[in-house]
């Protein structure tokens, strides 16, 4: 009796560790899927107060966003002068946002070390990010966590941006070619 038993109970080990693996393997790719498609997205409508730079505002609310996964060319820096596109891209920021509503798109970080917000920003169906990079007054960031899908569109973008030699690609520190006037 003791033997049966023991046999019945082995036979539960080996499909508890099959029903375990299967369980995980499904976590691996449910957080795979997230990232590819980012289902966990969430969306706020916000006001815009005013621009401080190309990638990052601030609120009315009196929060400051920082754009998530592109990076524009400085203009606040306390030492240093304004980066070569800087302004330029501060002046499409504030175009972009003329009317002062935004939508804005989180990912899964939605605070940075600085404890800024980090989003897409949208007006209508355009994403003031990939616009940005698009224009070549950004470069995109793929480095970040953020949804693959919009890495290939920033990357794509800046490809394009990069070939056309526009704002920041028209420079020869970026290029390595002379620019043309």
């Amino acid at each position: 009796m003791g033997r049966k038993r023991f046999r019945r109970q082995s036979r539960v080990g080996p499909l508890l560790a099959i029903l375990f693996i299967t369980w995980i393997a499904f976590r691996l790719y449910s957080v795979t899927s997230q990232n590819e498609q980012a289902p966990f997205a969430s969306y706020e409508n916000v006001r815009v107060a005013r621009v401080v730079d190309g990638d990052t505002l601030l609120l009315e609310s009196g929060a400051r966003l920082r754009l998530l996964g592109v990076d524009t060319p400085e203009t606040k820096h306390p030492d240093l002068p304004p980066q070569p596109f800087g302004p330029e891209a501060t002046q499409f920021t504030e175009r972009f946002l003329q009317g002062g509503s935004a939508r804005l798109e989180f990912d899964r970080e939605q605070f940075d070390n600085y404890g800024r917000i980090l989003a897409f920003v949208f007006v209508d169906d355009r994403m003031l990010n990939e616009e940005l990079v698009a224009a070549g007054l950004a470069t995109a960031e793929p480095q970040y966590p953020y949804r693959g899908d919009y890495k290939r569109r920033f990357l794509q973008a800046e490809e394009s941006a990069k070939a056309a030699r526009l704002g920041i690609w028209s420079l020869h520190e970026l290029t390595g070619q002379a620019s043309t006037p």
